[in-house]
């Protein structure tokens, strides 16, 4: 592949096993591929159905789940990476085996959930070894979809749970026999089963498989062809697109790599192409796509993820996550917008944009699901009867309609279907078989309504079955995931170490603050203002660098469960110390050195990956700035307590300018070339600017007039020269 060809789907499938261990699956033969698809798509069934009929009992829903991902893990991929490449296409007898006992160690629990309440506390023998065999078998499974970040911090709790007494200070604790370990983390709520298994089996799955079934209708490429037609004729074009199309494609993806690979196969080669350096063309995919785990309404799963750990309804999430989202896809659209001028860089031609009237015309039916999906979540209905819906409009969508040429039968089978689906989700039917019996209709008549007309859609039955399939696949990395952060968080309940460690952190960050505090006059920076600042350093330092070797939302539950708790000791509000070791986490992705989406991007256009690393981080500074931002001025989240409009308006106006002067001191350029002098004036101007209230603001604003008119005076002049 050449840096500047569009690479065939072979070659983003490579790309994204390299980088992406959640995508590293052993190829199969042909009749164990049929088995495990078979499997894959029961498991995604088993979620469909309860997400339209009726969840089923907490602990068996949870286990069922549990059961169909550790198993299934053992099946899809390989104890070895170098299988991927040389494997027989058989999956080894001990992976069976190994496969069919961490499924009877999870079902277990809900087999004997009659009598658990007996249990807790006092396990039997055949409890201990069935645990036993759980939480080995969940490490590897870890390991083998994950790597060996989140298996070895989960063995490290675990090995402090059972050491407790050899710990100094306030780390000592009695210390918990491997019978009592195994007691808390396998037959409580607490452990392996809690809330980030829960939140994974009711939510996020069904919004993994809802964004496979919405790309393969042609959702994704109506997102790509807007971003074109919006940015792609100015200055830099390929690179605006890449910033536009990365944040609305992540909404879908929710993975920095998977949007990195996905959207950048189009822009990296055509950012190449107008003059882009190949390290800054990647850098502007790997900063844009990692803004996907932060865009409304999905947030790579972390919204549901809040809802739970917060007990605030989704709107709330949504809300509070919408300006932060925006400061960081505008601070990099602003430093591609420079670049652009700086080096006079061109848009695309027409001949090179896609056209946005035909584009609507043949893919705007697949509008419909994402409308729909939000529509369910703003009026407070459950995620995943929204994701049941998006789902089933999905398929409503590939099926009934085709890309150019429908007909009025196309149309009204368009309709009809998606009548019979609102009256399902929304005709008050309280039997479930009746529902099950529309649906079925529903699902049968139109392909044969479809095949009657001769005509083919979006999407035939066989590409609806393989998506369930590939849904599944993709979604079993963050199932282990999320079991293996139970764990961690079973430990923490179990000692008590999250309170310890935010007591070492406020500490930690005091005593910093008192030495930083005689450097620094009281009456410019309160005390307290100095801890919590350097209380957040540590903690936004501890969040990169958990990131660096394990996903976003693994991350983040892992932070909210250790860090948090201190931020909210020293007076942060909930939500706001939620969103804040949340965007630390997504910007691993991004830092050096285990930067994936940057790497990823880095493979697609033949660039330096460390350097475009660095410069991915660069182009994403405003999410490393604006966190600390909505901490200090918690109004920049809307819904948090205490906001006021005037708060908001000096809050975003200064982030605003702030950013762009941010943006035009790193790439050397506002109306002409900058200065060393006047880079330096910027940079502290924009830090001002972006600091809360009203006077750092004025003062930031002030910094910045000299340059401003320097370079309006030198632009009058260089247009006058031109005339």
């Amino acid at each position: 592949m050449t840096a500047t060809a569009l690479p065939d789907a072979k070659d983003l499938l490579a790309l994204e096993q390299k980088f992406d261990p959640e995508m590293r699956f052993r190829p199969l033969g042909n009749v164990t591929a049929t088995l495990v698809g078979g499997l894959l798509i029961l498991l995604s069934l088993f979620h469909y159905y309860t997400a339209g009929f009726g969840l089923l009992q907490e602990v068996t829903h949870r286990g069922v789940h549990l059961a169909f991902v550790l198993g299934l893990i053992f099946l899809v991929f390989p104890h070895r990476k170098r299988l991927l490449e040389h494997g027989t296409g058989h999956v080894p007898w001990f992976d069976w085996l190994l496969a069919i006992a961490v499924a009877a160690s999870v079902l277990y629990i809900p087999y004997v959930f009659e009598d658990l309440t007996f249990r807790v506390g006092n396990p039997s023998t055949l409890d201990v070894v069935m645990g036993s065999i759980l939480i080995v078998a969940l490490l590897e499974a870890t390991r083998r979809s994950m790597g060996w970040p989140l298996p070895l911090i989960a063995i490290a709790f675990i090995a402090y749970a059972m050491a407790g007494p050899l710990f100094p200070g306030l780390l000592k604790h009695a210390g918990a026999s491997w019978s009592q370990l195994v007691n808390h983390e396998y037959l409580t709520s607490q452990g392996i089963y809690g809330v980030a298994v829960g939140v994974v089996a009711t939510y996020v799955f069904h919004f993994v498989l809802f964004g496979v079934l919405a790309t393969r209708i042609g959702l994704g490429q109506l997102f790509l062809d807007v971003a074109s037609s919006i940015a792609g004729r100015y200055a830099g074009g390929p690179a605006k697109v890449s910033v536009f199309g990365s944040a609305m494609f992540g909404m879908l993806s929710g993975s920095s790599v998977a949007n990195a690979v996905t959207v950048g196969s189009l822009t990296i080669p055509a950012m190449i192409r107008v003059g882009y350096k190949r390290e800054f063309a990647a850098a502007v995919e790997a900063a844009s796509s990692t803004g996907g785990q932060i865009t409304p309404p999905v947030l790579g799963a972390a919204a549901f993820l809040m809802i739970e750990f917060l007990a605030v309804p989704y709107q709330t999430i949504i809300i509070a996550a919408t300006v932060p989202a925006f400061m960081h896809f505008f601070g990099v659209f602003m430093q591609v917008h420079f670049e652009a001028k700086r080096f006079g860089l061109r848009g695309l031609t027409p001949d090179e944009m896609p056209k946005l009237a035909q584009s609507f015309r043949e893919r705007w039916p697949t509008l419909i699901p994402l409308f729909l999906l939000i529509f369910i979540l703003v009026t407070g209905r459950t995620p995943y009867l929204a994701a049941f819906s998006g789902i089933s409009s999905c398929a409503i969508v590939g099926l009934s309609t085709r890309t150019r040429g429908n007909t009025a039968a196309n149309w009204g089978l368009l309709a009809a279907l998606h009548g019979l689906l609102a009256l399902i989700v929304f005709g008050g039917i309280e039997s479930s078989q009746v529902k099950v019996g529309l649906l079925a209709i529903g699902l049968v008549a139109a392909p044969l309504v479809m095949k009657a007309l001769r005509i083919t859609g979006r999407i035939g039955t066989p590409e609806l079955i393989e998506s369930f399939s590939t849904g599944a696949k993709y979604a079993l990395a963050v199932g282990a995931a999320a079991a293996s952060v139970g764990i961690v968080i079973g430990v923490v309940t179990l000692t008590g170490v999250g309170f310890k460690l935010s007591t070492i952190i406020t500490g930690a960050a005091q005593a910093a603050a008192g030495g930083v505090g005689t450097l620094v006059p009281a009456s410019l920076v309160a005390p307290q203002t100095l801890t919590l600042l350097v209380a957040l350093l540590m903690t936004g330092l501890v969040c990169i660098l958990l990131g660096c070797g394990i996903p976003t939302t693994a991350n983040y539950i892992i932070m909210v469960t250790v860090a948090a708790p201190t931020l909210t000791l020293l007076g942060v509000e909930p939500l706001v110390a939620h969103f804040f070791v949340f965007y630390y986490g997504v910007l691993a992705d991004i830092t050096p050195p285990v930067a994936l989406a940057a790497y990823a991007a880095a493979g697609m256009a033949g660039s330096d990956p460390f350097k475009t690393g660095n410069m991915a981080f660069r182009l994403g500074l405003a999410k490393a700035l604006v966190p600390f931002v909505f901490v200090f001025s918690p109004s920049l989240l809307i819904v948090a307590k205490g906001f006021t409009g005037y708060d908001f308006a000096v809050t975003f106006i200064g982030c605003i300018l702030g950013i762009t002067l941010l943006a035009a001191a790193l790439s050397k350029y506002f109306l002409v070339e900058m200065t060393r002098a006047e880079q330096a004036l910027c940079l502290v101007a924009a830090l001002l600017l972006i600091a809360p209230g009203l006077v750092p603001t004025l003062i930031g604003a002030a910094l910045a007039v000299p340059m401003l008119l320097r370079h309006l005076a030198a632009r009058r002049r260089a247009l006058a020269l031109a005339v």
